[in-house]
């Protein structure tokens, strides 16, 4: 049978777009050799995210003293914390399925390998049968990277060393945890394993962690980590993994720190090895499939999205790329965009960023001014954090008067950096935003806030 579209991946790339594909008749197969859903549902966001809530809930509890609120005998089971997520997980995946099926979209649970093109369209061959697709869109994610560091391979084979899919779903906590990376990963999985008593240590190559985040905001979290218990050692070198700890080199010093886990989390590499790209001569750049802002190829009718094009390795941006791979493919205009994609780092506060930074903004050359206001300007803020010391940026380009982009240091603040996205978007001006409505008491009138500061 010839399928109108093959989707090779069942994260959220592939899924989405099968199901939007399927919703607009298509005749849709899609491919996936583990788990529906991909990294995201069943070993990222959406398990990441349930720890963490369990966490802050247990935070709340055991710092209610401030709220007027005492508890006792205060605990926090973990095994029953991993329990709940997994039960998350089967839900939100029997919901992908059901989506699916809906649609009308073929499922095959199995490994798929572009075998090559024939008359009637690209061939794979996945659970022992061969499959054509008039349409192909490679959607296979991404793993975690592994460099050749000594001792890393055995320590990931004996379960010493763990990624995040293991470190998921570990029954008992680690009482030391060492952190190789200090990346959204890494810190949010710092957060939850300190909050509920592991002592965790993080080593990052870099002189900071948190990527590209904005310095300023980086530095006040990085200090409430450390008032919660983390230890940092940055600008330092992993050098080894031994049967029990993690040598790493700072300043012309080896040092050991000594652990009973390690989560290995210094990024990912796009799937592309064994998916059979060479036989229809993809183009690929440092591992990555090379596409076009409509999700093309160097191949005709064959796209790809997510992880897998090493462009914004998150799962809404593989989403919106998904659905405009799809649109290209029925032949409507639609064009992706990266200008605006939200960040966020799930930590507790979260911090959540888009568009440029003020350091990335003058790299660029802009003009720009940096509104900077802290979190309390906000009565909700005020009213539900006690001692907080977070603050929102907002970038401004004075030639144009538009929003270039924001950065956030608060709770709730991946709830409504969205809304700086939508400015962004729509190109909307300081003084068109003035005019905008926002509801009382929230936190996301810190941007109003800011902006009547511009």
């Amino acid at each position: 049978m010839t399928h109108d579209l093959i989707v090779l991946g069942g994260g959220p790339a592939g899924y989405l777009a099968s199901e939007r594909a399927g919703h607009a008749g298509l005749s849709v197969l899609c491919i996936e050799e583990r788990s529906l859903g991909g990294v995201c549902l069943n070993e990222g966001c959406i398990p990441t995210k349930t720890l963490l809530y369990s966490a802050k809930v247990y935070d709340s509890a055991a710092h209610g003293e401030k709220y007027g609120v005492s508890a006792e005998g205060l605990t926090i089971d973990h095994a029953k914390v991993v329990a709940r997520k997994d039960k998350v997980v089967k839900t939100l995946v029997a919901g992908v399925s059901s989506a699916l099926k809906a649609n009308h979209v073929t499922l095959i649970n199995a490994r798929g390998v572009i075998t090559g093109k024939s008359d009637e369209g690209y061939t794979v061959e996945a659970g022992g049968e061969t499959h054509t697709g008039k349409r192909l869109l490679i959607a296979t994610g991404s793993s975690p990277a592994v460099p050749p560091i000594p001792g890393l391979k055995e320590g990931l084979a004996g379960g010493f060393v763990c990624t995040n899919r293991e470190i998921l779903a570990l029954k008992e906590k680690p009482e030391h945890l060492v952190v190789i990376g200090g990346g959204v990963i890494g810190l949010e999985l710092a957060s939850y394993f300190t909050s509920i008593g592991s002592k965790v240590t993080v080593i990052e190559m870099l002189d900071h962690i948190a990527g590209e985040n904005d310095a300023e905001l980086v530095a006040i979290l990085k200090k409430g980590f450390e008032k919660r218990g983390v230890t940092f050692h940055l600008s330092a070198k992993v050098t080894e993994v031994t049967a029990g700890g993690v040598k790493y080199e700072k300043d012309g010093v080896v040092s050991e720190a000594a652990c009973d886990k390690v989560l290995l989390s210094i990024g990912r590499r796009a799937n592309t090895k064994d998916v059979g790209l060479e036989s229809i001569h993809v183009l690929t750049e440092r591992g990555a499939i090379v596409t076009d802002a409509h999700m093309k190829t160097n191949q005709p009718e064959v796209y790809a999205a997510g992880d897998v094009n090493g462009k914004s390795m998150l799962a809404h941006t593989a989403y919106r790329e998904a659905e405009v791979a799809v649109n290209t493919m029925l032949g409507k205009k639609d064009t992706m965009r990266y200008e605006a994609v939200p960040g966020v780092l799930y930590t507790n506060p979260e911090l959540s960023a888009v568009g440029e930074t003020e350091a990335s903004a003058k790299a660029k050359g802009f003009d720009a001014t940096c509104v900077k206001i802290p979190m309390r300007f906000s009565g909700r803020y005020l009213a539900e954090n006690e001692g907080g010391d977070g603050m929102m940026k907002l970038v401004v380009n004075n030639a144009t008067r538009q929003v270039l982009g924001a950065q956030a240091l608060s709770n709730y603040s991946s709830e409504f950096i969205v809304t700086v996205g939508t400015f962004i978007e729509l190109g909307l001006t300081i003084d068109e935003i003035k005019e905008i409505v926002f509801p009382h008491p929230t936190v996301s009138e810190i941007i109003r806030e800011a902006v009547f500061q511009y």
